[in-house]
């Protein structure tokens, strides 16, 4: 029923989703009793009140009226009992579930394909905020109003009981109230999606400022993101408000119902009384309870309107927990020792959205501890041919085999452990300096930490700092230059011995002095295991015997180092060459029409 009104397929929620809230039964089972005898004692205060009128005012009974006092404290002392633990029992299960559907939606996050990755950063950071709005509907605010439902039909009931016909006015509006929260969903669902889009649009805005904020100013982008940001807010603002309005609808409607509940049984009553059908005690007891019967349909009106909102975040988070991991959909192989070969067999990539393929035909093998370079201009493909051994993006054609194995068998988190790669933007998480090195490495301890530090260069400047290692970064590492940013990130991947590593443009930020002596000590590192390098600074080819060359998506030339830089500077003279003769040949060919001119000179 609640996937039917969800709009879920058939088969249910979830399992992201209503796994966690199954394991919580045990607790909204104590919520029910709770709720149950919380319900019960309810009943005690208009019972007393109409005991009072019709016993114990007429007959001046002291004594009584002392007595049901009595009882009447022990009630209101159990029920706040009662309602403290129903409110503990209901936070402990909503806190649960946030922690049980937070974990599993983000590790399904960490895990996504990176080629069906929907939305910019700051819409996945927006949808995750979501979240809480998940948690609330499926645990406080939905466990609370429903269990106080059925009682709605107890105190109807009572009333019956007391004052016979008055219960017509509450029993009338009970369906009139739900009727109208009903009527409002699909305007509420409509805006409600509206209204999601453009809070994710707001947010991604702010997402993006916020993280290029040095290039903002640099570039005094501001007035154009202001720009950007106002028309998001006035969007947002826009649909949140007839949002906000049409909820009141229902909200309004059941306070609404409340007067109407308590004034009605009043008039009817009176006529009950005269015609000596209903005591004074009865009618106010019958007022007070149909004020009870009335006032969860507040708590179902507030529900009804966070309906829309649910089903929409729902379904956004659900979409992303349909995407499928990466790596194997069964079960994964693992392989015991990588020794480091890799093998491109008639690789071709197209990312995701792209017109155009960024790597056609691509075949190579790289053996175990060589150490090869890949060359070509910007757009040819190298970086991508990283992304795809490390995993980050799957073919689009062909076979990548790491040790003779498909990598699409194994499991990426665990052949990446032996990859120490470096890409083009250094990427610092906030923590401390320590924390960032040994990042995804199990077993580096103190001594392995200083030594990938002190061959990346880090250790020159992170050992004259009084807190050394202990530094705590801010966000991608701002407050370092981009040199030191580097060369953390060249200890990151050389922490923990792993036999492959790939780097790419490793030395950009880099001076000459640290970047020759990062040179140096690379070459004794890298030696027995596979390298692959991406740059464009002739220096750093020290480190590699071979080139594979990448023109126009596909490798031209693959060899020895000497052999392969040879040919580029032969093919770079012959292309300087080719503008030098044909301008050559145009000089030494007259123009026609000079010649012609200078003809008609001579003749005249």
């Amino acid at each position: 029923m609640i996937a039917r009104f969800f709009g879920i397929p058939e088969g249910g929620i979830s399992r992201w989703l209503i796994e966690p809230i199954r394991q919580n039964k045990s607790v909204y089972m104590k919520v029910a009793i709770a709720a149950f005898m919380v319900n019960l004692f309810a009943l005690a205060t208009p019972l007393f009140t109409m005991t009072v009128y019709d016993r114990v005012v007429p007959n001046n009974a002291t004594e009584s009226l002392i007595a049901l006092s009595i009882g009447l404290a022990l009630v209101i002392i159990l029920d706040f009992v009662l309602r403290t633990l129903r409110a503990y029992f209901v936070d402990v299960a909503g806190a649960d579930i946030d922690r049980a559907v937070g974990r599993n939606v983000f590790d399904h996050m960490l895990n996504i394909r990176m080629d069906l990755k929907k939305g910019s950063t700051g819409a996945l950071a927006g949808l995750m905020r979501e979240l809480e709005t998940l948690r609330d509907f499926f645990a406080s605010a939905t466990v609370s109003a429903i269990v106080d439902v059925p009682f709605i039909l107890m105190s109807l009931l009572v009333i019956f009981l007391i004052g016979g016909p008055v219960v017509i006015v509450p029993a009338l509006l009970v369906p009139i109230v739900i009727l109208i929260g009903y009527l409002t969903q699909p305007a509420l669902d409509r805006l409600s999606k509206q209204s999601m889009q453009e809070g994710l649009l707001k947010q991604s805005v702010l997402v993006e400022t916020i993280g290029g904020l040095e290039m903002v100013k640099a570039s005094n982008a501001g007035p154009i993101l202001t720009k950007r940001w106002l028309e998001a807010i006035r969007q947002h603002s826009d649909f949140s408000l007839r949002q906000r309005l049409v909820s009141a609808i229902s909200v309004n409607s059941a306070t609404s119902a409340q007067m109407i509940a308590y004034a009605g049984v009043i008039v009817i009553g009176v006529g009950l009384i005269a015609e000596q059908r209903l005591t004074m005690g009865g009618l106010i007891a019958c007022s007070i309870l149909a004020g009870r019967a009335v006032a969860p349909l507040g708590q179902i009106a507030s529900l009804l309107a966070r309906i829309s909102m649910t089903k929409t975040a729902y379904r956004q988070i659900d979409a992303i927990m349909e995407t499928p991991k990466e790596g194997p959909q069964s079960e994964p192989l693992h392989l015991a020792d990588i020794k480091g070969k890799i093998e491109f067999r008639n690789v071709e990539f197209r990312y995701p959205g792209a017109a155009e393929t960024a790597l056609e035909r691509i075949n190579f093998t790289i053996n175990p501890g060589e150490h090869v370079a890949l060359l070509g201009r910007v757009g040819s493909g190298k970086s991508t041919i990283a992304k795809l051994i490390l995993g980050l993006f799957p073919p689009t054609d062909g076979v990548i085999m790491l040790d003779g194995t498909d990598i699409r068998q194994l499991k990426p988190e665990h052949y990446r452990k032996s990859i120490g790669s470096i890409m083009q933007d250094t990427s610092l998480l906030s923590g401390t300096v320590r924390e960032n090195i040994s990042l995804g490495r199990e077993g580096v301890d103190d001594a392995e930490l200083v030594r990938a530090a002190e061959i990346s260069g880090t250790h020159r400047f992170m050992g004259q700092i009084v807190n050394g290692y202990d530094l705590h970064l801010a966000d991608r590492g701002e407050g370092l230059s981009g040199g030191q940013r580097q060369t953390i990130g060249i200890a990151r991947a050389l922490a923990g011995k792993p036999a492959i590593f790939i780097f790419d443009e490793p030395t950009s930020a880099m001076d000459d002095q640290t970047e020759a002596a990062l040179i140096q000590a690379l070459k004794a590192e890298c030696e027995g295991r596979t390298l692959i390098l991406i740059t464009h600074r002739p220096s750093v080819l020290k480190l590699v015997d071979r080139i594979i060359l990448l023109h126009n998506k596909t490798v031209v030339a693959d060899g020895p180092r000497d052999k392969v830089l040879a040919k580029i500077r032969g093919d770079a003279q012959r292309s300087r060459a080719k503008p030098a003769a044909a301008k050559a040949e145009k000089l030494d060919k007259p123009d026609t029409a000079t010649a012609t001119n200078q003809g008609e000179a001579d003749d005249r």
